[in-house]
């Protein structure tokens, strides 16, 4: 067959990027050029520098031969060969014996007596590898038929970067699919299977996660703030049907109420000044799996008549569209607020709070599970000390247990955790083994026991008398405790040498001139009488 020079290559060139497999390519190609020459296999290959072997990437053999898939490993002086080879473009070979890169190569794939043309493939300096036509026989090629493969270069250069990327994108991809299922693995054994407390201070709120989990109803998570509700959420999601599919967290308190809307469903370009291309929400990105909305109680009035419609649709419509969009999601709920007290005072919508409240789970404060703490502490003891770079394990100090079990906790775990951070950080200053002794933080000062000048009796404007009077209900405040941590010098953010020294000059007494009755500062009769 007969053609000129632009009519093979726009023929061959429609061929050879006619597919993006590169498997049907070759198959194509093979019947193609054996019309123009004598061709039994094509076959691409690389070179791979790193593991110096020659790796098949693709091949489509005719009858008789057989496609060698695995890499041949070659030798230093074949890789410098391969490296350093600066010959023609068009590997002309019609006998073995007379080329020694060629003979190795076909020995190596257990192939004798054969004809072959090599066609170097580089793009911008940088060699991809080669494409091989086979024929079997000697003498079978002509330098006519190297030409005309010579004129293919480009577009087979291209399928052959075309065809490495896309290996390239199949192995992150399936790098990413792993990855992805030992996050999910470790999201499991996290929240589901190492709840502290599962056992115990847990245990009634563990049995109905496991009741709920199954099922594709709406939770609606209980309780103060630092409780757990996330990990909670958690442990539902990954013991629900949807655990292999998205689980998308949003604060509904932490976004600002003109980005809420396009935040949950999203936006469609040009919506508002801005979008310039569309936008998924996360209503969307949770399609299939499970959307835990954080403190339901933050959300503004009109976002709450959207999330109505979508608990009963289950559509959803982007800002600035038309078009409703089905999803299919499960949504877990959860707050610190009082929502039916919010329903009374006009804050919550009553049917929203209705379609939330299929299942309720009250999460315990910490102070009602306080069986739990040695638990907690030694878990968070374990993760800050690897997170810090401990070299060796920190140990309690004899009683520490029984003084954190005495304390409120009206942070919750949030606090404990925050409490064991920052003991440790302060032990760096210790010698290495001391063991560790916490200081629960003072009690937060309620507003109703701190007097302002409102509360100083008439004529005691005297800067002194205000000064003195502050000190004093600061002292009743740390139980009259002036140094250390929770001491009315910390209280204060003086030294509390500056603290005394002020106290000193009001005559406010402290030490063995002061003592704590009932729960109340008391002072010296007599230095009382002087003030």
């Amino acid at each position: 067959m007969k053609l000129s020079d632009a009519d093979f290559f726009h023929q061959a060139t429609k061929i050879i990027c006619g597919s993006l497999d590169i498997h049907v390519v070759l198959k194509r190609c093979l019947v193609f050029f054996q019309k123009f020459m004598p061709v039994d296999s094509i076959t691409i290959k690389v070179y791979d520098p790193g593991t110096r072997s020659v790796i098949n990437i693709a091949t489509e053999e005719g009858a008789g031969l057989r496609s060698i898939e695995t890499p041949i490993p070659v030798s230093e002086e074949v890789a410098q060969l391969i490296e350093e080879d600066d010959g023609p473009r068009v590997d002309l070979v019609n006998r073995m014996d007379k080329d020694f890169l060629t003979r190795f190569l076909w020995k190596a794939m257990g192939r004798e007596k054969m004809s072959s043309l090599a066609l170097k493939l580089e793009i911008e300096d940088e060699r991809l590898g080669a494409v091989i036509f086979l024929a079997k026989g000697i003498d079978r090629y002509t330098r006519e038929q190297a030409r005309m493969l010579d004129l293919l270069h480009d577009p087979f250069a291209i399928a052959l970067a075309n065809t490495l990327k896309h290996q390239e994108v199949l192995r992150l991809k399936d790098q990413l699919a792993d990855d992805n299922k030992y996050l999910h693995s470790q999201l499991r054994r996290i929240s589901g299977d190492e709840i502290i407390g599962s056992e115990s201070g847990l245990k009634y709120v563990m049995d109905m996660v496991r009741q709920i989990a199954p099922q594709n109803s709406q939770a609606l998570l209980l309780g103060e703030t630092g409780t757990g509700k996330e990990i909670i959420a958690n442990a539902i999601h990954y013991a629900s049907p949807r655990a292999d599919r998205p689980l998308i967290k949003v604060n509904c308190g932490a976004i600002p109420d003109n980005l809420i809307d396009s935040e949950l469903f999203g936006h469609e370009k040009g919506a508002f000044t801005g979008a310039v291309t569309q936008k998924k929400g996360r209503f969307e990105r949770a399609h299939k799996g499970t959307l835990f909305l954080d403190e339901i109680g933050e959300l503004p009035p009109q976002v709450q008549v959207r999330l109505l419609r979508v608990l009963e649709n289950k559509q959803i419509e982007r800002v600035g569209g038309t078009r409703t969009i089905p999803v299919d999601i499960r949504i877990i709920a959860a707050t610190h607020r009082d929502l039916p007290a919010m329903v009374r005072e006009g804050k919550f919508r009553e049917d929203l709070w209705f379609r939330l409240n299929v299942f309720p789970i009250t999460i315990p404060p910490l102070r009602q599970r306080k069986q739990d703490i040695p638990g907690l502490v030694q878990y968070f003891m374990e993760k800050k000390a690897r997170e810090m770079n401990f070299y060796e394990p920190p140990v309690l100090a004899p009683g520490t247990l029984e003084q954190l079990n005495s304390y409120t906790w009206p942070g919750n775990i949030r606090e404990l955790e925050n409490l064991v951070e920052r003991t440790l950080i302060q032990s760096l200053a210790k010698p290495s083994g001391t063991p560790l002794k916490f200081t629960p933080p003072a009690p937060i000062p309620n507003n109703k026991d701190i007097k302002t000048c409102a509360d100083i009796p008439e004529g005691s404007l005297i800067l002194d008398n205000i000064v003195r009077h502050h000190i004093r209900t600061v002292l009743k405040l740390s139980g009259g405790k002036v140094q250390g941590e929770g001491g009315a010098a910390a209280l204060l953010d003086v030294h509390p040498n500056t603290l005394r020294y002020k106290m000193k000059k009001l005559g406010i007494p402290y030490g063995r001139k002061a003592r704590l009755c009932n729960g109340e500062f008391r002072f010296d009769p007599l230095i009382l009488n002087r003030l």
